[in-house]
């Protein structure tokens, strides 16, 4: 976008939200395993074979090659084992969707009454009611070359390698260019934990020499914490959304909607309630 506009300025680029995203691959990926072991998802002696022998970015790149190791199969098989198919890896305090917890799907919990719960099941409940056919009638919805409506769909086929091409140095030219930048993270998601996005953002705003503008701070949603935030030169921030899963405006909508707005109002997030 930045340079068709430099031939023909179309696009009025006001800034850039990215949740929980993929900056850089060996960083973010590898960064799960210090969030499997600090939440008590794995053992000491599998976090110190994660990180010493067979790390997540080595396993998942042999994977997308087709060649993983004897030592990756090993590890990836303790971890898993540990970590247990009942644990949502997108948000690792919330229940399972028991019907369909192989895909790691979303389900109602039990719940007393006047208790406020995520919908666990969402997930499957969408499919199921997109692939009614008097809602894609309504919508006036064709199935073209698939059979039914999905989350992700086959049909796209993307290259999983491009995975181990950073977007950092995207992020950085367009902080270059004066866009605002805002990178937030749900701080439950273990795919793409905090830790590894906010060393990221911290090390490109060190790069582009931006003062901290914001020191590291709560923030607030309502009278509760809404979560943790640092500006960089008025332009660079992040943010992370607390009890937020990977879809941080799923489990957590209220806090992700404050974020939003202040992002969109290019005002601080609330310091006091």
């Amino acid at each position: 976008m930045l340079e068709f506009n430099k031939k023909e300025k179309l696009f009025n680029l006001k800034g850039i939200a990215l949740g929980n995203p993929v900056l850089e691959f060996a960083t973010d990926f590898n960064s799960r395993a210090e969030f499997f072991w600090s939440h008590g998802l794995i053992s000491d002696a599998t976090y110190t074979m994660f990180t010493s022998f067979c790390n997540y970015s080595r396993y998942v790149s042999e994977y997308y090659r087709g060649s993983v190791s004897p030592i990756c199969s090993r590890v990836m098989s303790l971890v898993s084992r540990e970590t247990s198919r009942f644990v949502d890896k997108y948000d690792v305090t919330l229940d399972v969707c028991i019907s369909s917890v192989l895909s790691q799907s979303k389900v109602l919990t039990p719940k007393q009454v006047g208790e406020t719960t995520v919908d666990v099941c969402v997930e499957d409940e969408t499919v199921n009611y997109l692939n009614r056919k008097d809602v894609q009638k309504a919508l006036h919805a064709r199935l073209v070359g698939v059979r039914g409506w999905a989350v992700c769909s086959n049909i796209l086929d993307y290259e999983l390698l491009d995975l181990e091409i950073p977007t950092i140095t995207i992020v950085g030219k367009l902080v270059k260019a004066g866009i605002p930048v805002m990178v937030y993270s749900g701080d439950q998601d273990s795919v793409i934990p905090l830790t590894g996005s906010r060393k990221l953002v911290n090390g490109l705003a060190k790069e582009l020499k931006l003062g901290t503008t914001v020191p590291y701070r709560v923030w607030f949603e309502g009278q509760q914490v809404g979560g943790w935030t640092q500006v960089y030169g008025n332009i660079l921030s992040f943010a992370t959304i607390r009890g937020a899963s990977h879809e941080a405006p799923f489990s957590q909508p209220e806090r992700s909607l404050v974020l939003f707005k202040a992002f969109l109002d290019s005002r601080p997030l609330p310091e006091a309630f």
